[in-house]
């Protein structure tokens, strides 16, 4: 059977205009040829000037018709791969072969429809004689004639269509219609019915053959799984946690196979259809349907994914490349980190947070290199999912960006760092975690106070860790003591006080600041160097209770911030074990002047 596959594209109006003018103008030089040739036979044997003259316009006419023959086969060898054939169809609906080129007012479609009926009436007479189907030359066509019946005529555009003479072509369809009505009629014939229904009940029972066999290696299965399962299934856990149990296990096993059996029926019906429909004409279509349904699909996947490895390699090359820029950019880093390499004006503690944002911009630089090798990364639907999630972005995280913004600030400000005791509004206390979004303080009580980022940059912060290993932190309180104290001695009490303090530093050697002369006492500020910036609670307390000791030792009292005292007849304010043990109290005194 003569089979040519029809192209994909159609064949553009302007090539196919070009061709029916070369096709009408080989007609006219046609009949121009055979008129002159009439003429030329007229023309007696002495007119040799005249018949000269004739034959050479016959020459003339052949060597033009020559050239345009020519030119209208380069014509459609130029339009061969986007041409579009129409299928002639046998009896059984098989493709015979293709018509290209047009004839008369015929068009392509209609000359291969009109053939087909007339297979088909050909194949419905009972007394039909293929071997009287027979090749007859007409005036510039080859017909396949029937009877008088013209089956199809094949012009001089057929034949180029095929590479072939018009005779050629015309004998090689003549051929391909008898055989394709011959082997109708043979497969159509009561013994061909019988023997295909024969053959299709045989595809039937091994198909239910293979049921049974592979319901009962099924049942057998799950006796074997039933009987081993305590010894094949153990429990799935890690540590004190199990995932799974050995009876969910058995569960999952059992659906499995239940899922497999499934699939080996599907499988095994999916091949016996098309082999059963195969059997009959009428059907092989639909085994080829059947067929295309799923390997379709599949081929279509294999295609894609061919086509794709190009785009494929190019992201694994861009992702090779990227990760091993990211090892050596995460070194240099680490290096910096670990101060064994310096950098002027670049600090240790900024290499973590600029190694994250520099990965970032890296991987973000490394998905806009790679995004348009995604499949359907140009589809419009791609596009509009791209545009839905930017735009949440940006309306449900403008907080969130404000405090990365204040995160990344913060991080090159260097207000404090990890470990630091600092002071942010009202909230005093240690950082333990400091990240783009937020900063986290644990107090003097462990309470965890989180702090967004962009309220840190709004505000002030007070960092007393910063300087106190280098110069110490100042730690200063206040004492209010009478104006009958001398000054001198007040000063050192407080700074003999703060020596005798735990933590508190020798040298520099702590001072006293007299800050007021108030109505009723004098303020005085006693200054001590700490490297301990974290434990001021403590220092403070026992710096209290070493200026108290030290002021009672000493004799001063401490009368702040309004005391009033009648010492006739009352108690010191000092402790009773700092004064003599034999202390009393003053008795009354009264002292009155007579006036002479």
């Amino acid at each position: 059977m003569l089979c040519i596959y029809s192209a994909k594209a159609q064949v553009s109006a302007d090539s196919i205009s070009r061709i029916i003018a070369a096709e009408k103008q080989r007609i006219i030089d046609s009949v121009k040829n055979v008129q002159l040739q009439i003429d030329t036979s007229k023309i007696e044997i002495e007119d040799d000037v005249i018949k000269a003259e004739l034959k050479k316009q016959i020459t003339s006419i052949n060597s033009q018709e020559n050239i345009t023959n020519d030119s209208k086969k380069a014509r459609i060898d130029s339009l061969r791969k986007t041409a579009k054939g129409y299928p002639v169809l046998g009896v059984d609906k098989d493709t015979l072969f293709l018509i290209y080129s047009k004839i008369g007012a015929s068009t392509p479609s209609d000359r291969a429809a009109t053939i087909s009926r007339k297979i088909k009436s050909l194949y419905e007479d009972e007394f039909l004689d293929t071997e009287a189907i027979a090749v007859v030359e007409a005036e510039d066509n080859f017909d396949i004639v029937y009877d008088e019946t013209i089956i199809m005529s094949v012009s001089e555009n057929d034949a180029i269509w095929y590479h072939k003479t018009n005779e050629e072509l015309a004998l090689d369809l003549q051929k391909t219609i008898k055989e394709s009505i011959i082997k109708s009629r043979t497969d159509n014939s009561i013994s061909k019915i019988l023997l295909r229904i024969g053959l299709a009940l045989l595809v039937i029972g091994v198909l239910w053959f293979f049921i049974l066999l592979i319901g009962k290696g099924y049942r057998r299965l799950l006796k074997l799984v039933d009987t081993k399962k305590d010894s094949w299934l153990k429990n799935l856990t890690y540590k004190d946690y199990t995932f799974l149990t050995a009876e969910q296990e058995l569960q999952v096993v059992l659906f499995f196979l239940k899922v497999l059996r499934w699939v080996v029926f599907i499988i095994l019906v999916y091949i016996a259809l098309p082999v059963i429909f195969s059997i009959f004409p009428i059907s092989r279509s639909w085994a080829d349907r059947l067929f295309e349904l799923v390997w379709s699909p599949f081929k279509g996947v294999l295609v894609a994914v061919w086509e794709y490895l190009p785009n494929l390699f190019s992201i694994l090359v861009i992702y090779f490349v990227m990760k091993y820029v990211i090892k050596f950019v995460k070194y240099i880093f680490r290096e910096i980190e670990t101060e064994k390499l310096k950098i002027s004006g670049f600090h240790a503690d900024w290499a973590t947070p600029t190694l994250s944002i520099v990965k970032f911009l890296l991987y973000a630089f490394m998905f806009v290199l790679i995004f348009p090798f995604l499949p359907g990364s140009d589809s419009n639907i791609f596009k509009g999912v791209s545009v839905f999630v930017g735009v949440l972005f940006s309306l449900g995280s403008s907080t969130a960006i404000a405090n990365m913004v204040a995160g990344l600030v913060i991080t090159y400000m260097r207000p404090f760092k990890i470990g630091d005791r600092i002071k942010i509004a009202d909230v005093s206390g240690d950082v333990i975690e400091k990240t783009l979004l937020v900063t986290r303080i644990r107090t003097i009580k462990n309470e965890i106070i989180t702090i967004p980022n962009s309220s840190v940059l709004s505000g002030n912060t007070t960092n007393y860790s910063s300087e106190a290993n280098d110069k110490g932190l100042i730690l200063h309180t206040t004492v209010t003591i009478g104006y009958d104290v001398p000054w001198k001695d007040m000063h050192q009490a407080l700074i003999d006080a703060a020596l005798k303090t735990e933590m508190v530093l020798h040298e520099p050697v702590p001072f006293v600041l007299q800050t007021s002369l108030d109505d009723f006492y004098v303020s005085y500020q006693i200054n001590a160097y700490t490297r301990e910036a974290s434990k001021q609670a403590a220092i403070y307390s026992n710096l209290n209770q070493n200026i108290q000791n030290v002021c009672n030792e000493r004799g001063i009292e401490i009368l702040s911030p309004h005391y009033r005292a009648a010492r006739d007849g009352n108690n010191i304010t000092i402790p009773a074990d700092y004064l003599p043990k034999d202390y009393k109290a003053p008795s009354f005194n009264v002292k009155v002047n007579k006036e002479k």
